[in-house]
């Protein structure tokens, strides 16, 4: 395109905010053929733009979708090869799935040349008028804990009467709900720090950052950067900017955030709350942000006994009940409502899941929490019991864990390491836990690393114990995600011996 060209271009593509416009020939290159990357093509086919899709291995299933949608497609392997194709197809627009860094080159080529970048979230915003209902956003984030939030604040709103559904790094593309031809009152979108790098300029009727700990530092390139993405959420907040009592960072970006006029700050923590939060007083979580008397007197919501009958004590899990509690009431769900929901809920699979006790280790507890990927995750599930022979180890994304094993050597009966480079973990352990039995299981193939890791932890254990894959690292270095190890996980202590309760598949 000539310089008058791009300019134009450059004019058109800024005033693309709603379905109604005009996306009609658009020149759209699409980086990544993933969840994402395919609801993108498929929601811009539909609009009417000529798009390609980029990526870089094989997808049988969704490369013949593609070629019935209508969208063209170029499956190339290196980066080069890719950045000439993209410059060949000289695109107005370009959408980049979550995983691509600040720093690749075909982003980098787009933003030199003058070519708008956006990610799904920020599209999604443009379009999310396609039906008449509207719906409201409520944001999540947060280095730990947004799945568990986010389904929760859905189910409460669903309890309250509302259409609504979590969407976007929970794994269902915020595009899909988008182009639902009922619509939603309310969409719970989980957003990853990656989604936030790129978010545009939305604006949440409610938005949390449920903590702050480093994570994801080879891709953002440092913790100030990792921060300053997560802290995106709360601008143009228009009802509530929800935020944890015992995360400063948290406090910080709220008071930092630029809102809507009106917007609240409300807070949660596990302590008793101030007016305008929630909080635990005398085992029971109450709310004090949205009593019309709220600097005497809150709202009782559930008690600490009836969250024990659901296996959802663990202060990681409470804190995640409080602050979907907020979002949900921010919405206008009534407290009873809050409470039905979330006594009818159930985590999802790999986040504190109790697998029961093995015939293998009698008395001992099994539990899977691979979802743990991080030292801030290991962390909420390790505080959840007293004696613990831990499972740790897997790729470290440059974290170190040594405050994490110093902060829990009293209740360290014995460690498993695993992981393709176990150098980190063992310096940790040898430095603040050299008294604490340990094992190490050298890499073999992924199933046989969990036998062994599973066994080696059933040697350590004793009667009263817990056995916690709680990993504090990424799973590809041996994995394929998170699941995969915990499913092989799960899968080794099954055969390690019939629980003793009916199935060591069985979750509270």
């Amino acid at each position: 395109m000539t310089d008058p060209e791009i300019e134009a271009s450059r004019t058109r593509v800024s005033a693309l905010s709603s379905w109604r416009h005009d996306w009609s020939g658009l020149r759209v290159a699409v980086l990544g053929l993933g969840v994402t990357g395919f609801s993108v093509a498929d929601t811009l086919v539909e609009l009417g733009a000529r798009v390609r899709v980029l990526y870089g291995a094989p997808d049988p299933d969704r490369e013949r979708l593609l070629d019935v949608i209508g969208s063209e497609r170029a499956c190339l392997a290196s980066d080069a090869d890719q950045l000439a194709d993209l410059v060949a197809f000289d695109p107005e627009l370009v959408v980049v799935s979550p995983g691509y860094r600040p720093d690749h080159p075909l982003t980098v080529w787009a933003e030199d040349r003058g070519v708008a970048v956006w990610g799904d979230i920020e599209l999604g915003w443009r379009l999310r008028d396609k039906t008449d209902r509207i719906a409201d956003w409520i944001c999540v984030t947060g280095t730990n804990g947004k799945t568990t939030t986010s389904q929760l604040t859905a189910h409460m709103l669903l309890a309250g009467g509302l259409r609504a559904a979590p969407v976007g790094n929970i794994g269902v593309p915020i595009l899909d709900a988008l182009r639902d031809p009922q619509g939603y009152d309310a969409l719970v979108v989980e957003l990853s720090s990656f989604q936030l790098h790129r978010l545009g300029e939305i604006s949440p009727y409610a938005s949390v950052v449920l903590n702050l700990a480093d994570d994801h530092l080879d891709w953002h390139g440092s913790p100030e950067a990792y921060a300053a993405a997560k802290a995106k959420v709360y601008a143009h907040t228009q009802v509530a900017c929800v935020y944890n009592r015992a995360d400063p960072a948290t406090e910080r970006m709220v008071e930092e955030a630029d809102v809507v006029e009106g917007a609240r700050a409300i807070s949660f923590g596990l302590d008793s709350p101030p007016p305008s939060g929630f909080g635990v007083v005398d085992g029971i979580l109450i709310d004090r942000g949205f009593h019309a008397e709220r600097h005497a007197s809150a709202f009782e919501l559930v008690t600490l006994d009836e969250l024990a009958d659901r296996g959802l004590t663990a202060p990681h899990l409470v804190q995640n009940i409080l602050a979907a509690a907020a979002l949900a009431r921010s919405r206008g769900v009534e407290p009873g409502e809050v409470a039905e929901a979330v006594l009818s809920f159930h985590l999802g699979d790999h986040r504190v899941q109790r697998l029961g006790r093995s015939a293998g280790a009698p008395g001992v507890e099994w539990v899977d929490d691979s979802k743990a990927t991080n030292a801030h995750a290991a962390d909420g599930a390790l505080r959840a019991f007293e004696r613990v022979v831990w499972i740790v180890g897997g790729l470290l994304k440059g974290t170190d864990v040594s405050e994490l094993v110093e902060r829990h050597v009293g209740r360290l009966s014995g460690v498993v390491v695993i992981g393709a480079d176990r150098s980190g973990v063992l310096a940790a352990l040898e430095r603040h836990a050299p008294g604490v039995p340990r094992i190490e299981i050298d890499p073999v193939q992924p199933g046989e690393t969990m036998d062994l890791a599973v066994a080696a932890a059933a040697e350590l254990a004793s009667p009263g114990d817990t056995v916690l894959l709680a990993p504090a690292a990424a799973s590809m270095d041996q994995f394929t995600d998170y699941a995969d190890r915990g499913s092989r996980f799960q899968d080794a202590v099954r055969r390690l011996g019939a629980d003793e309760r009916g199935g060591a598949d069985g979750h509270d």
